[in-house]
């Protein structure tokens, strides 16, 4: 009789800690969605603040920052007839030019166009963007550099993306550019798509089938990199790019958008070059800064690893240590911390302008937008 009271102690107890636990968990979600929702606010009414009469942000840097801050908008839960998003969407129309890109001056189109892509699929409701959709994606795929259909020549830089017309390719306009196909439901199998894949591999330190460059294994660690050099050059000349031997370091943000643009280019997971990828962000996790570059880029690199994190579909990581990392809210709990006052998030290293308030604030609410919740899986 005293067994079976034991027993029946013992499983009262476990039944009281599994639904403690349960209860516990709910309330820990209740609590970061209701920290997500108000982080986002606050940032969302300093942009309303900020926007000028004419529906711009920033537009002395050119519409990028403007489709920014309304993509950002409208992904956090600003209706689409809101004042600010309505001004927005009509000033994004003003920049589209009748070659079908979406741009100012002409020196970023490439990156304006695919940043207001995203804004305008984002918007397209009963396919009010259709034409301007279409219009935009042709002007892209134009200035692809070389030829998607062609996959015979030898020149490294083909299939990549730079930001005005078929100039020198870098990854990070390659990584927009794909993200703003797979945006307009262009399929993976995309020969636009494949042939930037093959451009996004040869910036990754990692030897293989995909990259035969010089630089493929000089370092080795799966990371990647802003563009190839097609030049003689000196490694001494530029030690924080690259090593003594002429190799190129990877760093955060080239890492995380090589990352999601092979998930978004169909890369299955155990393709060797994603396995290394996973490697190097278990090795170098962080929300603290933007590894290797510390705080240079570091809204860039808030946005891009959201996007990354959330197509990977994981919610937690493995880091170095062994231990289980739930980036969703770190990311969320990073952002919190360095919001300012007024609801803005501002770089004070100027480095690729994230001295902006508007640009790092649109990054920012992008990574909100990422960390909402999903289905999860752990990848260790």
């Amino acid at each position: 009789m005293m067994q079976r009271y034991r027993w029946t102690v013992l499983l009262h107890l476990g039944l009281f800690v599994f639904f403690a636990t349960v209860a516990e968990a709910s309330e820990d979600k209740t609590r970061s969605d209701a920290s997500r929702s108000e982080v986002a606010r606050k940032g969302l009414e300093f942009l309303k603040s900020s926007q000028a009469d004419d529906g711009t942000f920033s537009i002395q840097a050119g519409p990028g920052i403007t489709a920014l801050a309304i993509t950002a908008a409208i992904r956090n839960g600003e209706a689409l007839d809101s004042p600010m998003v309505a001004k927005g969407l009509e000033a994004l129309e003003t920049f589209v030019k009748p070659d079908g890109g979406i741009y100012g001056s002409g020196r970023l189109r490439n990156y304006e166009t695919c940043i207001a892509i995203l804004c305008f699929v984002e918007a397209n409701r009963g396919g009010k963007y259709n034409k301007l959709l279409a219009d935009a994606k042709k002007f892209v795929v134009g200035n692809q550099y070389g030829s998607a259909s062609d996959s015979t020549t030898d020149d490294v830089w083909d299939g990549g993306m730079g930001y005005g017309e078929k100039g020198r390719p870098d990854l990070s306009n390659t990584a927009f550019m794909i993200e703003a196909l797979i945006a307009l439901e262009t399929a993976p199998n995309d020969p636009a798509i494949q042939s930037a894949l093959e451009f996004v591999s040869r910036c990754q330190n990692l030897s293989s089938e995909h990259n035969t460059t010089q630089f493929a294994s000089k370092i080795g660690d799966g990371s990647f990199f802003y563009t190839i050099p097609k030049d003689d050059f000196d490694p001494a000349d530029d030690p924080e790019r690259f090593s003594p031997d002429g190799g190129i370091y990877g760093y955060g943000t080239m890492t995380y958008a090589g990352y999601k643009s092979m998930l978004y280019a169909g890369v299955s997971e155990d393709d060797p070059r994603v396995v290394a990828a996973n490697k190097w962000i278990s090795n170098n996790y962080t929300v603290d800064m933007n590894p290797r570059m510390g705080s240079a880029g570091l809204y860039y690199y808030y946005q891009t690893f959201g996007k990354a994190l959330s197509a990977a579909g994981v919610e937690k990581l493995t880091d170095s240590n062994g231990d289980d990392q739930d980036w969703r809210v770190d990311l969320l709990k990073a952002l919190a911390k360095r919001q300012n006052g007024d609801g803005s998030w501002s770089n004070k290293n100027e480095r690729w302008f994230e001295n902006d308030k508007n640009l790092c604030t649109s990054f920012a609410l992008l990574a909100i937008a990422s960390s909402q919740p999903s289905q999860p899986k752990t990848k260790k």
